[in-house]
């Protein structure tokens, strides 16, 4: 099995605010795992809030490229639990190659990734489309220029509320909101009350990661679900969740592929938890591979590519929030 690495520098359709950063490019690795007769591709992006880049991803890989090349004839957790120890300064080289393994092993048995899990996908979850934060007239003209069935709103401005009442007056599709741990816990309970009037499923992240005591206080004031995403990253959190938020949003690259992502939603479903997986804003390389976890899923949040102006890949396709599944085996991905 060879390692063959691609860089890209993924340009946006329009510049992507959240309430920490703006970006109008995203840098993304694709790893590809050729064993001379199938190919199978994964994906990391760049992260400065996590310190990733695409640099530090491919020095790692390249690191440990002999010991990776070797386990070709492992099963899939065992490839991802002899890599984890190598890998946990750097989860999103190792979701990469763990999603690319297991495309590689399921093309190889002549089945999608769905397939191999066992999964009835006839009542999969449609996708949000999200509206990044910036001034109100833009958010709306993003909003009219794609109309989806449900829309992921970016907050965490002075102007939270009066931009969703004003976007509700353009559509009466489900909203979710995001504030990526801008509010206060006072804030988050006022907001829950207003926002549920408007028509909002449920409050994404809106405290600290780390402030587990705020989340208490929120869960058992607020009049609308809390889903964690910041503060569930890796396979340990989910537990620590529970009685905290009403669901837990996974993001494969922070927890190191498609391997404990499946552990960590069954893990929730287990304890009564809504179940989510989002995304950060991946080609249709990463986006295939969430889609093969639909089945375990309430929410998804897998829009990434369709925020591209150009892709980089074929596999799924997204229609209105419906997704569709490439007639090709393993994750569907086919490099363009």
């Amino acid at each position: 099995m060879k390692i063959i690495l691609h860089s890209y520098n993924l340009e946006l359709k329009h510049t992507f605010t959240i309430s920490r950063e703006s970006r109008d490019f995203q840098p993304s690795l694709i790893v590809e795992l050729n064993d001379g007769n199938f190919k199978g591709f994964g994906e990391a992006t760049s992260n400065l809030y996590y310190n990733i880049t695409v640099e530090n991803t491919t020095e790692i890989i390249l690191k440990n490229l002999p010991f990776i090349e070797s386990l070709s004839n492992e099963k899939p957790a065992v490839f991802w639990k002899k890599l984890a120890p190598l890998f946990k300064k750097n989860m999103f080289a190792l979701c990469a190659l763990d999603m690319a393994f297991n495309d590689l092993n399921a093309r190889k048995k002549s089945k999608k990734l769905y397939e191999v899990w066992g999964f009835d996908i006839s009542n999969n979850p449609m996708t949000d489309y999200t509206i990044g934060i910036d001034s109100i007239n833009k958010m709306v003209s993003k909003m009219k220029e794609l109309p989806w069935p449900i829309y992921k709103i970016k907050l965490g401005t002075k102007d939270d509320i009066a931009i969703v009442k004003e976007l509700r007056k353009h559509t009466d599709a489900i909203f979710r909101i995001d504030a990526n741990c801008s509010w206060s816990v006072d804030e988050a309970i006022e907001n829950s009350y207003q926002l549920k009037k408007l028509g909002v499923e449920f409050l994404e992240q809106p405290l600290k990661a780390n402030d587990f005591e705020g989340a208490k206080k929120l869960y058992n004031n607020s009049t609308l679900p809390i889903i964690a995403d910041e503060s569930c990253i890796i396979e340990s959190d989910v537990e620590k969740c529970f009685g905290l938020f009403h669901g837990v949003n996974v993001k494969l690259t922070k927890c190191g592929g498609v391997t404990p992502g499946k552990r960590m939603l069954e893990k929730a479903k287990s304890l009564g938890l809504k179940t989510m997986v989002g995304c950060m804003t991946e080609s249709t390389v990463g986006i295939s591979a969430i889609a093969h976890l639909l089945p375990l899923l309430d929410y998804v949040d897998m829009d990434g590519s369709l925020l591209l102006k150009k892709d980089i890949a074929t596999g799924i396709t997204i229609n209105n929030g419906i997704i569709s599944y490439s007639d090709k085996n393993g994750t569907g991905v086919t490099l363009l």
